[in-house]
C-alpha cells in the first residue's frame, strides 16, 4: 500500500507592512550603511547581491542595476562569486529616489577616498577604507536596529520578502515580481508567496464582478435613453 505524499508547503515568509518598512528605513537613516539597506529594500536583491554590486553594474541615467555577482561567506571567509543561476543574472529597474541615494553615496565614497571617485570595478557598498563589508556584519546591523524598534522581528532576508509581498499586494504581476527577485520560474514565486495570492484572487473576483455590473448598468442606461428619444 502506497502512502500519498503530502504536497510540499512553501517556506515560511515573514514580511513587514509598508508603514513598518518606512519606520525601519527612517531609523537606519543615520547609519553609514543606510544607502545599502535602502537599496536592498527597493530592489529585493539578496544580501550577497547587494554587497557584491559594482559601480559598473549601475546605470544611474537609465535607472537600472545589473545583478552579475555576489559577495558570499563560506566558513566566515568572504569571496566574490557568480550569482546562482541564469535567472539570477538579471537587470532591475530602480526609481529616482534610489538613483539619488546612489548618487549621494558616490559623493560620500569620493570624499572618503580624498576626492578620488570610486572605479567601475569597486564594490558600491564598502567600509570607509574601501574594504568589503562582511555579509554577517551587514545582517547584524539590521538585527541590532530592528531590536531597538517596536517592529515584528524579521531577518535581513525577510526584507527581500517584504519587497515582493508589498509589490504583489499592490497588484504588480507575479511574473514581474519573479523577474525582479531572480527566481527560476513564476511557479516558484507563487509557491513562496502563496499567502498573498488568496487576497489577490478575491480582489480579482470582485474586479470582474464590478466589470459585469458596470456593463449592465451602462446597457440599462443606454436602453432608457433610447426609449426617451422615441
Amino acid at each position: 500500500m502506497h502512502r500519498r505524499r503530502r504536497p510540499a508547503s512553501g517556506p515560511e515568509v515573514k514580511a513587514w507592512e509598508v508603514d513598518q518598512l518606512v519606520q525601519f528605513l527612517d531609523a537606519i537613516d543615520s547609519h553609514r550603511m543606510a544607502p545599502a539597506f535602502h537599496f536592498a529594500a527597493h530592489t529585493g536583491m539578496r544580501r550577497g547581491e547587494v554587497l557584491g554590486v559594482r559601480w559598473r553594474d549601475l546605470d544611474l541615467h537609465a535607472g537600472r542595476v545589473s545583478v552579475r555577482q555576489a559577495l558570499v561567506s563560506v566558513a566566515y571567509d568572504v569571496s566574490i562569486s557568480d550569482v546562482k543561476t541564469g535567472t539570477s543574472r538579471r537587470t532591475i529597474n530602480v526609481d529616482e529616489d534610489v538613483v539619488q541615494v546612489l548618487r549621494d553615496w558616490s559623493k560620500t565614497r569620493t570624499e572618503e577616498r580624498d576626492g578620488v571617485a570610486p572605479t567601475d570595478d569597486d564594490l558600491v557598498f564598502v567600509k570607509s577604507d574601501g574594504s568589503w563589508v562582511h555579509p554577517d556584519i551587514f545582517s547584524q546591523i539590521f538585527d541590532n536596529t530592528v531590536a531597538k524598534l517596536d517592529l515584528p522581528a524579521i531577518s535581513l532576508h525577510d526584507l527581500r520578502h517584504t519587497h515582493a509581498t508589498l509589490l504583489l499586494k499592490a497588484g504588480v504581476h507575479v511574473k514581474v515580481v519573479s523577474e525582479r527577485l531572480g527566481h527560476a520560474n513564476v511557479a516558484f514565486t507563487m509557491n513562496v508567496y502563496q499567502h498573498v495570492l488568496p487576497g489577490m484572487q478575491a480582489e480579482a473576483a470582485d474586479t470582474f464582478s464590478r466589470l459585469i455590473h458596470n456593463e449592465r448598468a451602462q446597457r440599462s442606461g443606454d436602453q432608457v435613453a433610447a426609449r426617451g428619444r422615441r
